[in-house]
């Protein structure tokens, strides 16, 4: 895909502070520092734009980005960080059951794993809680530049049984730093706003009404 424009419209904690229906978005899902940033960043190709931080769980909010004025993509807020006290964890995960439950512009949740470990708990509550709302179960498995190629295999193998993906392909060995599998994620994202490009007009028609 060619980017024409990429930038971050709002961060929002809050229903409210939504931007208005009408573009089909794409949201990330994943453990803080799994690479949601840096993927985003890396599929615009624009380093600056999503801001990355070595400090896991500073993501709060979900931070909307235009594309082309076409689409979206949303950064939902990172889970699993040990050092953020369970208040502010259950605020974060309220926060996301929110945006799943209730968006009508949102096409699909992308999951993202550390190709390098065995998926977690957290990892898994969300696998299911995405599909439970009937998204497809799309898995990005980042930092893949972390181990060999002949490894991927293996890796994958392992959080498909985790997880319980049951196609394979639905898992995408990623690498932000490399540029492993851009064009596959981006193929991905497209091939699920051409599904879905009936259903955003038919849902710009009823806005209209």
């Amino acid at each position: 895909m060619k980017i024409k424009k990429a930038e971050l419209i709002i961060t929002a904690a809050f229903q409210s502070q939504y931007p208005p229906e009408g573009k089909l978005e794409i949201a990330f899902a994943g453990r803080s520092n799994v690479g949601k940033s840096s993927l985003i960043n890396r599929l615009v190709n624009r380093n600056g734009l999503a801001r990355t931080s070595g400090q896991p769980g500073k993501t709060q909010t979900l931070n909307f980005y235009n594309i082309n004025d076409d689409f979206r993509l949303v950064d939902l807020p990172g889970y699993g960080y040990a050092k953020v006290s369970m208040k502010e964890r259950e605020k974060w995960a309220k926060m996301i059951e929110v945006y799943l439950k209730n968006r009508k512009s949102l096409i699909e949740v992308i999951l993202l794993v550390d190709i390098r470990h065995e998926p977690g708990e957290h990892d898994k509550m969300m696998y299911e809680w995405i599909k439970s709302c009937g998204f497809n179960g799309i898995v990005i498995a980042t930092k893949a530049d972390k181990i060999s190629r002949g490894n991927w295999a293996k890796h994958i193998s392992v959080i498909q049984k985790k997880l319980g993906v049951e196609d394979k392909d639905f898992i995408i060995p990623f690498s932000a730093s490399k540029k492993f599998n851009v064009d596959e994620v981006w193929d991905t994202i497209e091939q699920l706003l051409e599904i879905n490009s009936q259903y955003i007009d038919e849902m710009q028609e009823d806005t209209e009404k």
